[in-house]
């Protein structure tokens, strides 16, 4: 007789300005996080997570101090994969706007990443990555080699063009200005968006697109390189 799936428990929850956050679990392995019940992450669906970080941080080989901010923390499993490409000279900020998602990534989710929250690499800032990305585009902020977005809501067709805080024209400017010479910028979607590589070509990139995985839903994963001048 084949044997039941085990029902998932709700082992945290949270409000949010987004409404209830909730992390969920199923055996040992297997993890939810949900969004007034929408599910945002799921533990075993993750190749393009993966792929998202470690290939954007592939790109950054010949760096031997190269710098990356992550734009959402999620379960962990895109920072693991930065992490497990750069070397040990390498910064990593990463932006959450929710402190209990670290708090999850620290605790129940620890184990899937091998603690990457605890990474001496690592220095987690509870703020919008946007903000962080406007702050290191003055002219007297601190570049990063890479920027990462792994947030639950890619660049779509109904996204504000001009005004998107993070794939809006004005939004991909600033992720320019904030960007080392030829640095990278990488970003995970839900699917390919013909408007968005427009904008990102627009605002003086070199675009690469990824469709990791076979079979199945996939994901894509966006990888930018800034023209050099």
């Amino acid at each position: 007789m084949a044997r039941l799936a085990q029902p998932w428990q709700n082992i945290s929850q949270h409000e949010t300005r987004d409404g209830v956050l909730e992390l969920r679990r199923r055996g040992e392995k297997d993890f939810l996080i949900l969004i007034n019940g929408r599910v945002l992450m799921n533990s075993s669906a993750n190749r393009s997570e993966i792929a998202l970080g470690e290939s954007a941080c592939q790109m950054l080989a010949s760096l031997q101090q190269p710098r990356v901010l992550i734009g959402g923390l999620g379960m962990g499993l895109t920072l693991r994969a930065a992490l497990d490409v750069l070397p040990a000279s390498a910064k990593v900020v990463v932006a959450e706007l929710n402190p209990v998602v670290v708090s999850w990534c620290s605790g129940p989710l620890a184990p899937l990443t091998s603690d990457a929250v605890d990474d001496p690499r690592v220095f987690v800032v509870i703020d919008d990555v946007s903000a962080v990305i406007a702050r290191a585009a003055r002219s007297d902020g601190e570049r990063f080699d890479a920027i990462v977005i792994d947030l639950y809501e890619g660049p779509h067709a109904k996204t504000d063009e001009q005004n998107d805080p993070f794939y809006g024209r004005r939004a991909l400017g600033k992720v320019h200005d904030a960007l080392a010479a030829a640095g990278v910028f990488a970003v995970w979607g839900e699917q390919p968006d013909a408007g968005f590589e427009k904008r990102l070509e627009s605002a003086g990139f070199i675009i690469e697109r990824q469709r990791p995985g076979r079979g199945g839903l996939r994901h894509v994963v966006y990888l930018a390189r800034k023209k050099t001048e």
